[in-house]
C-alpha cells in the first residue's frame, strides 16, 4: 500500500484556507489533520505552499484519434498535469467524430494506456445518430456534446426536430456549444463583401457576434426548460448570456448550468492587434465589458465552472491568413497560473478558484469522490507556490503544438507538485509516467 504524506500545506478547500497535513494511502485521502506523525513511502514538505483540489477541466480537445499532428492524449495530459489539472473531459470532434458507442470506447481504451490525468469523454451528437446517443451510459460517461454552431463542420446539429429529441430524451447531461449559424454566415457574407480577402482577426468577434451567441444560448435554455433537460452551456463569452443563468439555487438543484473559459477571462478585443490568430477562438473573445461581466457572473454564481477549452493547432495552421486559420489554442499548462495571477490582481479569491475549478465541476457532473480535499476521496491534488515567477516561452511549453497564447507573460505562481489518483505524477519539472490516470465514474 503506497503512502504519501504532505506536511504543513496551506489547504484551500470548501471556502477556507487551513494549515495542515494530508496522508494519502492507496490512491485515497486517508487522513487530514493539523499534524500527522506517521512513516510514509514519500513525504512532501509543503510549508509555504498552497494545496488545491486538482482542477477538473470539463472541456478539452486533445485531438486523438485522427489529428495527432496537433496533439495527443499523452502530450496534452502531461501538460495538463504540469498545470495542476488532474482530470479532463474531452470533446468528440476528433477524426472520426465520436458519434458511435464503439468509437467512444476506442478513446477510453487509448486514455487507459496513455493518459497521465484522469479522464472522461463526451459522446457526440449529430443530425442522424440519436439512437447511438441514447445508448450512452450515465454512470460511465460525462455527457453528450451538441454543437449548435459551425465550429466543427459536420457535427453541427441544426435540425430543429433532432435538437428537440436530444433535449427531450437525453439520459444524461447535455453540453452545448452555442452560436447561431445563420447569424454567423450572414455576418461573414457582409464582411467579405466589404473587405474581400482583407479580413483580419479583429473582425472575428463581429462575425461570430454576441448576437449569434445569445440567439443560440437562449434557444438552448428554452429547450431545456421545455423538456427539463440537464443542460450545461459551455464557454460563455458575452455579458448578455450571463443573465440567462440562475444564481438563486444551490448548484445541486440547478438543471441549467454554465461554464466560462480562461481565455474569455484573460483577453479581450484589444488584444487582437498584438495576438491576432493566436487568440482566435470560437466563440470569439469579445469586449472588455463582456470579460468583466463573465467574471462577475463567476463571482455571483450565475456561471458555475471555469474550464479551458484547450484546443491546439499547429504553428503553421495558426500563421495562415485569418479566414483560413483554425479557431482554438492550447491552455491546460497555464490555466491555474493565469487564475492565480487574477488572484494576485485582486479579481478572485483562492477559495473561489478551488470552488469553480474543482468543487463545482464534481457537483455539476456528479463525479464520484473527486473535486474536494476530503477523507475517503480520491487524492487528486496540486501544490502551488504563489511566489515563484516564471515567463512563458516557446522553449518551456509542453504542448505538442509548441506554442502558447501566453507567450511573453510572466506569471507569479507555479505548480510544484501534482498528485493524480494518489500517484505523484509531476514534481518540479519532472514527470512520473509509470502510472496512468483513472476513468472518471459518476453518481447518477
Amino acid at each position: 500500500m503506497k503512502t504519501i504524506l504532505i506536511k504543513s500545506a496551506l489547504i484551500v478547500n470548501e471556502g477556507q484556507i487551513t494549515i495542515g497535513d494530508v496522508l494519502i494511502k492507496d490512491g485515497f485521502i486517508a487522513k487530514i489533520a493539523s499534524s500527522i506523525d506517521v512513516e510514509a513511502d514519500q513525504e512532501i514538505n509543503a510549508e509555504g505552499l498552497h494545496l488545491f483540489p486538482g482542477m477538473i477541466d470539463d472541456q478539452v480537445h486533445f485531438r486523438e484519434p485522427g489529428l495527432t499532428h496537433k496533439a495527443d492524449i499523452f502530450t496534452e495530459s502531461m501538460a495538463a498535469v504540469a498545470g495542476g489539472i488532474t482530470s479532463f473531459m474531452e470533446m468528440p470532434n476528433t477524426v472520426p467524430n465520436t458519434l458511435s458507442q464503439e468509437l467512444l470506447a476506442d478513446k477510453y481504451q487509448i486514455a487507459s494506456e496513455m493518459s497521465l490525468a484522469n479522464y472522461s469523454f463526451f459522446m457526440g451528437a449529430s443530425n442522424n445518430n440519436l439512437d447511438e446517443v441514447l445508448k450512452t451510459n450515465p454512470l460511465e460517461v460525462c455527457g453528450i456534446k451538441v454543437f449548435m454552431g459551425s465550429s466543427t463542420g459536420n457535427m453541427l446539429v441544426d435540425n430543429q426536430a433532432v435538437l428537440e429529441n436530444i433535449f427531450k430524451e437525453a439520459p444524461i447531461l447535455v453540453a452545448t456549444h452555442c452560436e447561431d449559424e445563420q447569424t454567423i454566415q450572414r455576418n461573414l457574407a457582409t464582411y467579405k463583401e466589404k473587405y474581400g480577402d482583407a479580413l483580419t482577426p479583429s473582425m472575428h468577434p463581429l462575425i461570430r457576434s454576441a448576437e449569434a451567441c445569445y440567439i443560440s444560448s437562449s434557444m438552448a435554455v428554452q429547450l431545456a426548460k421545455k423538456h427539463n433537460t440537464r443542460l450545461h452551456i459551455l464557454h460563455i463569452s458575452t455579458a448578455k448570456e450571463v443573465g440567462l443563468f440562475d444564481n438563486t439555487l444551490p448548484l445541486k438543484e440547478k438543471r441549467i448550468t454554465a461554464e466560462a473559459c480562461i481565455h474569455h477571462l484573460w483577453f479581450d478585443d484589444s488584444n487582437y492587434a498584438e495576438k491576432g490568430n493566436w487568440i482566435k477562438w470560437n466563440p470569439a473573445i469579445k469586449t472588455s465589458e463582456d470579460k468583466e461581466s463573465i467574471l462577475s457572473g463567476i463571482l455571483n454564481g450565475n456561471i458555475d465552472i471555469i474550464a479551458t477549452d484547450h484546443a491546439p493547432h499547429t504553428i503553421e495552421e495558426k500563421e495562415q491568413p485569418y479566414i483560413s486559420a483554425p479557431s482554438g489554442g492550447p491552455l491546460v499548462q497555464h490555466a491555474t497560473s493565469a487564475l492565480m495571477e487574477m488572484y494576485h490582481q485582486g479579481k478572485i479569491t483562492l477559495e473561489k478558484i478551488a470552488e469553480k475549478t474543482a468543487h463545482n465541476v464534481a457537483i455539476c457532473f456528479d463525479i464520484d469522490r473527486r473535486g474536494f480535499i476530503r477523507e475517503g476521496y480520491w487524492a487528486d491534488l496540486y501544490l502551488v507556490n504563489l511566489n515563484d515567477p516564471y515567463k512563458v516561452t516557446r522553449q518551456n511549453v509542453l504542448y505538442k503544438c509548441g506554442w502558447s497564447p501566453f507567450e511573453g507573460q510572466t506569471f507569479k505562481s507555479e505548480v510544484t507538485h501534482t498528485i493524480v489518483s494518489g500517484n505523484l505524477a509531476y514534481m518540479k519539472g519532472k514527470f512520473m509516467t509509470n502510472e496512468t490516470g483513472k476513468r472518471l465514474a459518476f453518481n447518477r
